[in-house]
């Protein structure tokens, strides 16, 4: 049986958000998942933290100013099944395209605990894969919490073999194994619209787009894969809320370096010119053929690697709030026919019920 090496377009949105407002951020996007695909996408691609934007906020004030933007934050954070992504996935099944979404996740479990999340859905709308981010970087553990690897997977689509990372993940050299050793042939990255270190002047400015360089150009070296890498945009009404009048902040958002969207092929070369700046869509023709070649020279997953050697393992179990058991009944006549009703409780209620969980 021959092995199919598909062709396909790519679209990365280098866009903003409607700051702080999922349902406004989905109409968007569904706006520019139908401008993808009558310009031939069969991969479309949003930012990290999408929907409802980055909260930016926490590497600018101290975490005590931050609590009103938090909760609009966590009001506005959705759900896998909830309506904001719904949206996209009905815009995914109606123009036949891949979609890759960046969004804050909430659970119904509590108001206040969040995910730095990723869902890719299928060109019929089906949840292909579900990704929490592992670990929040710097300054965003202040927002969201740990992850799991429920979703570090490879998920096999009509264009290829598509695995996902988000920001700071890109360096983790484990995470990116993970992908790899799962036969990965696209790779999707995704990126904040800036990333805010020391104010300018007392020290040399973090380069998000120099350190994104860096890191996507050693994934798709190393993978041997298409890395399609989509960063955000900071548009003048997030900054106005971020900054509120604040000049010293104003300062430092105005200095800070924006991030930087691209698509490298397997060799780690530019297909397209990386895009800085305003909102646009960055296009690049992919053929995932290309994956072969540089295959000959390092295939870290094949025969360019010591198995006997080195060893990973990953643990893909869900991390749940809580799990319950069944009550254990003592042996014996006292207990025929005492049911779930000799505890005050109707029988659904008694049995075990796992926690509520997306479905993947």
């Amino acid at each position: 049986m021959s092995v199919p090496y598909p062709k396909f377009k790519a679209a990365a949105c280098h866009v903003a958000p409607v700051f702080l407002d999922s349902a406004a951020s989905a109409e968007k996007a569904v706006a520019l998942i139908g401008e993808a695909a009558r310009a031939g996408a069969g991969l479309v691609v949003f930012p990290e933290g999408y929907m409802p934007g980055f909260p930016l906020w926490a590497a600018l004030r101290a975490p005590i100013h931050n609590h009103d933007l938090f909760k609009r934050l966590a009001a506005q954070s959705v759900r896998l099944d909830g309506p904001e992504i719904g949206l996209v996935r009905d815009a995914a099944r109606r123009h036949g395209v891949l979609v890759s979404l960046g969004f804050s996740e909430s659970t119904e479990a509590s108001v206040g605990c969040l995910w730095n999340a990723n869902v890719l859905i299928g060109r019929d709308g089906a949840i292909l894969n579900h990704h929490r981010k592992l670990v929040p970087t710097f300054y965003e553990k202040l927002i969201w919490a740990n992850g799991d690897a429920r979703g570090l997977r490879v998920t096999p689509t009509e264009i290829g073999r598509v695995g996902m990372l988000i920001c700071g993940e890109n360096t983790n050299p484990l995470a990116r194994y993970a992908l790899m050793a799962q036969g990965e042939q696209v790779h999707i990255s995704t990126y904040p619209p800036a990333w805010p270190t020391r104010p300018p002047g007392q020290s040399a400015a973090y380069d998000l787009a120099r350190a994104i360089e860096i890191r996507a150009g050693a994934h798709a070296f190393e993978a041997k894969v298409f890395n399609i890498v989509c960063s955000a945009v900071l548009d003048s009404a997030a900054r106005a809320i971020l900054c509120d009048g604040d000049a010293a902040i104003a300062d430092i958002v105005e200095r800070t370096p924006a991030g930087v969207s691209m698509v490298l092929d397997p060799t780690g070369a530019h297909l397209v010119a990386p895009h800085q700046g305003d909102e646009t869509i960055v296009y690049a023709e992919i053929d995932v053929a290309a994956c072969v070649e540089p295959k000959q020279f390092h295939d870290v997953v094949g025969y360019y690697n010591r198995f006997d050697i080195f060893r990973l393992t990953v643990d893909r179990a869900p991390r749940e709030p809580i799990s319950f058991e069944a009550a254990v009944r003592p042996a014996g006549p006292a207990a025929e026919g005492e049911g779930a009703e000799g505890f005050g409780l109707d029988a659904a209620a008694h049995r075990s019920e796992p926690p509520h969980r997306a479905s993947h």
